[in-house]
């Protein structure tokens, strides 16, 4: 039993959130900051890009319902892990796609999906025509501290579903193909115990 976390980066955090909690064994999603310098980073600096934090979530799970790799996948799943220091029209460092490991168990985990998500774009092509990028860029890197965002970041989409930015980039990855399926798959494997 208990609990176990995972902080993850993958663009916005509003976004990744959102799409977070709703998975089965996801018991709480913190919005926040990690890997960089300064210490209890405001959104203001971090954003400024001056701080080397990314912005991420810290997902706090019950093992017994949903694995570590699965929720890995689903991080592969819910952005671009393409995309180097951007998600789409969010550019920067601190919207880079990273994993952020506790141990060298954790790590060997990450690193294997990561490997999988690489090995799942080679060859892969826009409606079957046009070659798509194909290097996962996501970092595989230790967690020295996570530092939980301002309270307004905090399940800001669902608190917030008419915003302008949420309707216009959240709403559509939650309803994309690839992030449903892997919550349903996500959801049978549950019910069949894993």
């Amino acid at each position: 039993g208990g609990e176990a976390k995972v902080v993850l980066g993958g663009g916005c955090f509003w976004c990744t959130e959102a799409i977070f909690l709703a998975a089965p064994g996801v018991l709480r999603v913190v919005s926040g900051y990690a890997g960089g310098s300064t210490p209890k980073p405001s959104y203001r600096q971090v954003v400024s890009g001056k701080t080397g934090h990314a912005e991420v979530i810290q997902v706090t799970y019950d093992p017994a319902v949903v694995t570590l790799p699965q929720l890995l996948d689903l991080h592969m799943a819910s952005h671009d892990p393409t995309q180097l220091n951007r998600q789409g029209v969010d550019v920067g460092t601190h919207y880079r796609s990273v994993i952020f490991y506790g141990d060298d168990q954790e790590k060997e985990q990450a690193l294997a999906v990561v490997e999988k998500a690489q090995e799942e774009r080679k060859g892969a092509k826009l409606l079957g025509l046009f070659p798509l990028p194909s290097t996962v860029v996501t970092e595989v890197v230790p967690l020295s501290e996570f530092f939980p965002a301002e309270n307004y970041h905090q399940d800001y989409y669902n608190s917030n579903p008419m915003d302008r930015y949420c309707a216009v980039n959240i709403a559509p990855k939650l309803r994309s193909n690839k992030v449903r399926s892997k919550l349903r798959e996500m959801e049978s494997e549950s019910e069949s115990g894993n």
